[in-house]
């Protein structure tokens, strides 16, 4: 019985009980929903597989004592084909034990399931874009970026483990004074100058200005403003080129790369989106015009001050660009945005909602600005390119994309993270991505052994699943698909990673205790064969969750 069954037959007893009072003249203003009867596993294993405090929020509305009601839904469970027992505990919570043939009928299931195991319709009819990095064309990632590329991706994959259609998006800052310095940084190291004032510093400059000559050779005599147009256009490419290459290799996927410059490009009409964006909000009623300036009046939306969005001279501010490309993102579908911001972009937070509200939409629903604070690894080295950054290429070199992925998704965006190399680069179970890697390379080895001694899954007796150790395992496995759903609706992947290493404990202590292959010339039997499927599909289920957190399965360790 999964726990989706059993809260399904406790919504139809709740259900027949509000009837019966309604029957009896009662008038009882309770309308409940099948996902309002949640069950939680107890913290002591001795309360049972389940519990419930539905009776605790079902009681006042029916006018009757908590207690009362758990009894007689306690009574109603228990002829409940798959419930062994049940009680009731304190002021009206009902503990629900299980019968071993129907908590170890998941054991089959979950092998049936596969890599499906923990996917639920949950945010189904969702459409979500989903913007993290975003970082300026104008160098190579950096420890910043890691960690938002890390966690970004992490949250696209619950989400879409929980049924939303997610479009992981990079918006390319390629427009700005920022091209223009990195262009002349480019072409002074092409000239052997150096740096200018204000430049971008790091040998990386100069291997592109090597590379950007390789490509033009007669670049120096070009004129002067053609040289520097060549200079930036070439090397922007050669750098957005190693973004994507270094984003590849760390596992990270992103479904659209959007261009500041597109926004900005004139149309067949004249027109720019941003153009077209500052006439959308003045359509809405939000801009006005003083001091020869066109303003957005987002202090009606909770910003601290109006934001200018076309200076008096003509220029577009920044937020032009970012109302271009907020409404840009809803012409494309997506209802719903969530933006992957780093730890020094507070400030976005009201400007974007008061943006979404100026647009039409409602900013507390409607938009997610997720901020993202500090990471620091004890003994990385600036990098030797840049020379004033930690790079991911050199991260992902030094400590491996596994142990990198894996200990920055294990924790909230908001919490402050110093990483221990030390630790990472152990293969001891005080590093948690080895403890659970290795688990899962356990469960394969099980299956190597048990197909050497020709040990198969063709028999399965889940009434023979009756030692606690298996019985613990079991409950924790029917957990995955509650965790993978929380996971996604609170935009925290760390819950996936912090249950696998839950799982991975419990496993290990059945494998101490509970014997899958044969012992000597013992013959294989129902309880051997069934064992094999618990095994099967704790490695599914690890093997599950660690995709969700981007990280690989080994079978071997």
């Amino acid at each position: 019985m999964t726990p989706a069954e059993l809260s399904r037959a406790l919504f139809d007893l709740v259900t027949a009980l509000i009837e019966r009072r309604r029957a009896a003249g009662a008038e009882v203003a309770l309308e409940l929903a099948p996902e309002a009867v949640t069950l939680e596993r107890p913290k002591l294993r001795e309360h049972g597989d389940w519990a419930s405090s539905i009776a605790l929020r079902v009681a006042k509305p029916l006018g009757a004592n908590p207690r009362e009601i758990a009894t007689e839904l306690a009574a109603g469970l228990a002829d409940v084909h798959g419930v062994a027992s049940t009680e009731v505990a304190g002021p009206g919570f009902i503990n629900i034990r299980l019968d071993a043939a129907a908590a170890g009928a998941l054991a089959k299931t979950i092998v049936e399931a596969g890599a499906a195991y923990g996917h639920s319709d949950t945010l189904a009819g969702s459409r979500i874009n989903l913007e993290f990095v975003s970082a300026n064309p104008t160098g190579p990632l950096h420890i910043g970026h890691t960690r938002w590329a890390a966690l970004g991706d992490s949250i696209g994959r619950v989400l879409r483990a929980a049924g939303a259609e997610v479009a992981n998006e990079y918006y390319i800052n390629d427009a700005g004074n920022q091209m223009d310095t990195f262009g002349l940084s480019v072409l002074a190291a092409a000239k052997g100058e150096p740096t200018p004032e204000g430049g971008y510093p790091g040998s990386y400059i100069a291997d592109l200005a090597t590379r950007v000559l390789e490509r033009v050779p007669n670049l120096l005599a070009l004129a002067d403003d053609v040289a520097l147009h060549t200079a930036t256009e070439i090397a922007y490419e050669l750098q957005l080129g190693e973004i994507r290459e270094s984003l590849a290799r760390f596992n990270v996927h992103f479904d659209v790369w959007t261009s500041e410059r597109r926004l900005h490009s004139k149309g067949d009409d004249g027109l720019s989106d941003v153009d077209t964006a500052v006439e959308r909000l003045r359509a809405q009623g939000h801009v006005y015009d003083d001091d020869d300036a066109v303003w957005v009046r987002t202090t009606d939306f909770g910003d601290d001050k109006d934001r200018v969005i076309r200076r008096g001279n003509g220029i577009y501010t920044y937020f032009a660009a970012d109302a271009a490309y907020y409404l840009d993102k809803g012409d494309r579908g997506f209802a719903h945005k969530i933006y992957l911001l780093g730890a020094d972009h507070h400030g976005y937070v009201h400007r974007l909602k008061a943006l979404a509200g100026a647009a039409g939409d409602d900013p507390q629903r409607d938009i997610e600005v997720l901020i993202g604070q500090l990471v620091s690894i004890n003994g990385a080295k600036l990098s030797k390119r840049a020379g004033n950054i930690i790079e991911l290429d050199d991260l992902q070199a030094w400590l491996g994309t596994d142990p990198l992925r894996y200990t920055l998704a294990r924790y909230p965006a908001d919490s402050p993270l110093t990483i221990d190399p030390e630790i990472l680069r152990r293969r001891t179970n005080d590093n948690p991505v080895f403890y659970v890697q290795y688990a899962h390379a356990r469960t394969c080895a099980v299956d190597r052994n048990a197909a050497s001694v020709g040990l198969d899954r063709s028999s399965f007796a889940p009434e023979l699943l009756t030692h606690e150790t298996e019985s613990a395992l079991l409950g924790a496995l029917q957990e995955f698909p509650r965790i993978v759903a929380q996971a996604a609706e609170l935009r925290e992947p760390h819950r996936v990673a912090r249950y696998i290493e839950e799982l991975a404990g419990l496993y290990h202590r059945w494998y101490d205790n509970c014997r899958v292959l044969p012992l000597g010339d013992e013959p294989i039997g129902d309880l051997h064969r069934t064992r094999l499927w618990l095994n099967d599909a704790t490695g599914q289920v690890i093997r599950n969750g660690l995709e969700l957190l981007g990280v690989s399965a080994p079978e071997r360790m």
